[in-house]
């Protein structure tokens, strides 16, 4: 058992919060539901907030947050359709801010078209840089899983028409 403090909790969310928002956008695809998943992850984390070893906080939370959004997912009664633009539109125009926010438009919306284990796979490889095996060890899966669902989650996104070649602005597919 740890000695966590409250106040060690309070300066670790608020370290994590932007990356953990960014995380669950990627995963619900609605700015909103993503802050409203890391509100009540947090929430849930602070309640075994003395018990969580302190070397593995951030490998339990971002395992907490996934769970907290399949149960979201399982528990959705009204599909849910995302918007083909972000909501959370910058208000300053900078060079470039079109299509950047016509890649991420096109981003959110292949996402939001793979199934939810591909999706999360792609998320906590390419969003969270995690190796397959700490995939594996998050999603409580095998290796060969993690691999196949990142083929797949690949060819749909490679395949899918918002991330058409033409459909992107130069330079933004690799």
């Amino acid at each position: 058992m740890t000695d966590q403090s409250p106040g060690e909790f309070a300066d670790f969310a608020a370290a994590a919060w932007p990356r953990l928002v960014r995380t669950a956008h990627m995963l619900t695809g609605d700015f909103h539901e993503a802050e409203d998943l890391v509100q009540t992850t947090l929430a849930k984390v602070y309640a075994r907030w003395r018990r969580i070893p302190h070397e593995e906080v951030h490998a339990y939370v971002r395992r907490a947050l996934i769970n907290n959004n399949r149960s979201r997912i399982r528990k959705r009664r009204v599909v849910h359709l995302l918007m083909p633009f972000l909501p959370e539109a910058v208000h300053r125009v900078q060079a470039g801010h079109a299509e950047i926010t016509e890649h991420r438009a096109a981003l959110t919306q292949a996402l939001a078209s793979l199934p939810d284990r591909q999706r999360t796979v792609m998320v906590l490889r390419y969003f969270e840089d995690l190796s397959d095996q700490e995939i594996a060890t998050t999603l409580n899966c095998a290796l060969g899983t993690v691999k196949t669902h990142a083929r797949r989650g690949l060819a749909a996104l490679r395949s899918h028409p918002a991330l058409a070649s033409d459909a992107l602005p130069s330079g933004a597919r690799r």
